[in-house]
């Protein structure tokens, strides 16, 4: 993981701190006591209970591990135009036009992007594109498919 600076919006950075808080205080503990009782079964080698517990706790541990790094190096990244006009940066929501159909999607950080909620890293080749765009510009993706042309109908 790349920890010089990991970009993220300011919903993006409270769902981080979020989820790092429900895991140490709800699943971490009952991950751990989890463990315990199954130790408490008796002989480990053959306690699929407790190897199963030990995995779980391995998992959440991890999880919790790269959500701190993430914390830690975590850049905000504040929606401003200094030019005055609407640009497509992190943060910002950009409707596009692609052949006869109309799309809007969220652009934000690599660590955040969910393509179901239509959440697209700025490190995605049509987050890249789209960045420092505008109302009425025009890009092109090359995709499996085919070049695709998206056109900007807003920026928000």
């Amino acid at each position: 993981m790349d920890t010089q600076s990991i970009q993220l919006t300011h919903d993006g950075y409270e769902e981080i701190l979020a989820e790092l808080k429900q895991l140490k205080e709800e699943k971490l503990p009952k991950a751990i006591e989890r463990v315990a009782t199954a130790r408490s079964f008796g002989d480990l080698s053959e306690n699929a209970e407790y190897h199963s517990a030990r995995e779980d706790l391995a998992f959440i541990e991890g999880k919790v591990q790269e959500l701190e790094v993430i914390a830690q190096h975590a850049q905000v990244v504040k929606k401003t135009s200094k030019t005055g006009k609407k640009t497509v940066s992190i943060g910002t929501k950009v409707t596009v036009k692609v052949k006869n159909s109309t799309h809007v999607y969220h652009i934000v950080g690599e660590w955040e992007a969910n393509p179901i909620e239509k959440k697209i890293s700025h490190e995605s080749p049509l987050g890249k594109a789209l960045l420092g765009k505008e109302k009425g510009d025009k890009v092109e993706i090359e995709a499996p498919a085919g070049t695709m042309k998206y056109t900007i109908v807003t920026v928000e």
